[in-house]
């Protein structure tokens, strides 16, 4: 992909999560205990059907590109988030995809896995909405792994270049991502749709200066 291209998509993403409402500026408290000083829900797309529709071919865009250069029998994803979406782009590359819970269900159809099987040897590329430090990626992975199927590639919408990547490629993972939040940022910046308060904010959390928040 060129710059000019990821540039392009990457303000197309921008301005499709500021405008459904997915991408928020405040102080939140992440799953980690760590605070930011944004957040992105994309369930906040499913309110925004122009939006959902735009994020949703970039995602299946960049994921046909894998898949065209690389073995890959199916989409995965973990709940909640990537599996509003992935079924979308599964749907639109025409290639199976199965979801996995958090937890395992008690009654009716048990385990982790929904929406289909994992054979032994099975290549999987895995999607999920965005990368902190990867744990949630390792959760999700790990019953693919564990009943034979291989994780290819992951992707992600958004790094929040908190490490995640670079601890995920360290353990052998090929991850890519669709934009980081530093690139949304100054588009978003560029464009004049958000502060240079806000903008600083984040460059400087990402940056390290989280203590400041």
């Amino acid at each position: 992909m060129s710059a000019g291209d990821r540039g392009s998509k990457t303000y197309m993403i921008a301005e499709s999560l500021v405008r459904s409402g997915a991408l928020k500026f405040g102080t939140f408290i992440l799953k980690s205990g760590l605070k930011s000083p944004y957040y992105i829900d994309l369930t906040w797309l499913l309110s925004s059907p122009e939006d959902f529709k735009r994020v949703s071919n970039i995602i299946a865009e960049e994921i046909g590109k894998t898949i065209s250069e690389r073995v890959i029998d199916k989409l995965a994803t973990i709940e909640l988030k990537g599996a509003l979406i992935l079924p979308h782009v599964a749907s639109i590359l025409k290639i199976p995809c199965i979801v996995i819970r958090k937890e395992s269900k008690s009654y009716g159809l048990t385990g982790r896995i929904v929406g289909g099987e994992v054979r032994r040897g099975e290549r999987f590329l895995f999607f999920d909405d965005v990368i902190t430090d990867g744990r949630s990626k390792i959760e999700g992975i790990k019953p693919i792994e564990e009943m034979g199927g291989i994780v290819d590639t992951i992707i992600v919408l958004v790094d929040r270049e908190q490490g995640g990547r670079e601890n995920l490629e360290s353990m052998g993972y090929r991850v890519k991502a669709i934009a980081t939040i530093s690139e949304i940022v100054n588009s978003l910046l560029s464009a004049g749709k958000i502060s240079e308060e806000e903008a600083r904010k984040i460059l400087d959390y990402v940056r390290g200066g989280s203590g400041n928040l």
